[in-house]
């Protein structure tokens, strides 16, 4: 049944509000990484997250292990309206080597520059049980994994969409 409805969903990219490409804020992202596992904790699974600063959107994601692959997978995954803007992220080495020097800024979590994708990843933690380090939900396949997780993606930036 998931699969059937993921299978319709259009690409993540139109469900975004388009950017102001005259305003700089409009395309500042913030990336980050949270752990999850399918069917058992040694199995980790890491999802890569960016998160547009203005619109509270999640613009593109990665899921794979936590490496400088997964990382450019994530910024190939970037629609190229957002592309040209500056990025935050934690000091994780991958980003330094796949994101341009001259848009990436590596932050502390002190900074604040990071707290919209920090909070979002508590929201998909609440409200996805399979995502929560210590639960008895879990996904049994990494497909289904990524299902439930496409879902709540379209229906989070929907659901965003229609408040502009």
């Amino acid at each position: 049944m998931a699969q059937k409805k993921v299978a319709t969903l259009p690409e993540l990219s139109h469900t975004l509000v388009e950017p102001d490409l005259d305003d700089p804020e409009s395309t500042t992202l913030e990336l980050d990484e949270l752990w999850s596992f399918v069917l058992k904790k040694t199995r980790k699974r890491w999802v890569w997250l960016a998160l547009c600063r203005a619109t509270r959107q999640v613009v593109a994601y990665a899921i794979g292990n936590r490496g400088e692959a997964t990382c450019r997978r994530l910024w190939e995954r970037i629609p190229e309206a957002y592309r040209g803007g500056c990025c935050y992220s934690d000091f994780w080495e991958a980003y330094q080597n796949v994101i341009p020097t001259e848009q990436h800024a590596a932050v502390g979590k002190d900074s604040g520059e990071t707290a919209h994708v920090e909070r979002w990843n508590n929201t998909l933690r609440q409200r996805l049980g399979r995502f929560v380090r210590k639960s008895l939900s879990f996904s049994k396949s990494e497909e289904m994994h990524e299902v439930c997780l496409r879902l709540f993606l379209h229906s989070y930036n929907l659901a965003l969409l229609s408040h502009d």
